[in-house]
């Protein structure tokens, strides 16, 4: 019976993965304008920063939404179809789950932030007030 349901739920996705991801390209906002200093600062920042994430996850497409809304350059990362990456992230964050989002800290710290609704209000709380800001 188990073989079963994993069966139709992989078909499923399957099935649903490419609807996924044309309703994300076709429902991903432009991102703000800033000016060239602003960008580099915001380019510098994001260095530091990488998206652990599943290509046709909603949650992860979400936290893509806002990364393209913010026009940050954070580097994405498939934990589903590269094993280094997977792994990495069970060290690293200590399980398997994604959206995750890595934050290297200046002083060597590292934090690996979960959950697609505390990753956008950390985006937006460290870039959204620059991205208004410059695009009034």
């Amino acid at each position: 019976m188990r073989t079963l349901i994993r069966s139709f739920f992989r078909g499923l996705r399957l099935v649903l993965a490419p609807v996924v991801l044309i309703a994300e390209k076709l429902s991903t906002p432009q991102s703000v304008e800033r000016s060239a200093e602003e960008q580099a600062e915001v380019d510098e920042a994001c260095k530091n920063l990488a998206l652990y994430q599943f290509r046709t996850c909603p949650f992860c497409v979400k936290v893509r939404k806002e990364i393209a809304r913010l026009g940050l350059p954070i580097e994405v990362r498939d934990a589903q179809l590269h094993p280094e990456h997977r792994q990495e992230l069970a060290e690293g964050g200590g399980r398997v789950k994604v959206p995750c989002l890595r934050i290297a800290h200046d002083d060597g710290g590292v934090e690996w932030l979960y959950e697609s609704d505390a990753i956008n209000a950390w985006l937006h709380k460290h870039f959204g007030a620059k991205a208004q800001g410059s695009s009034r």
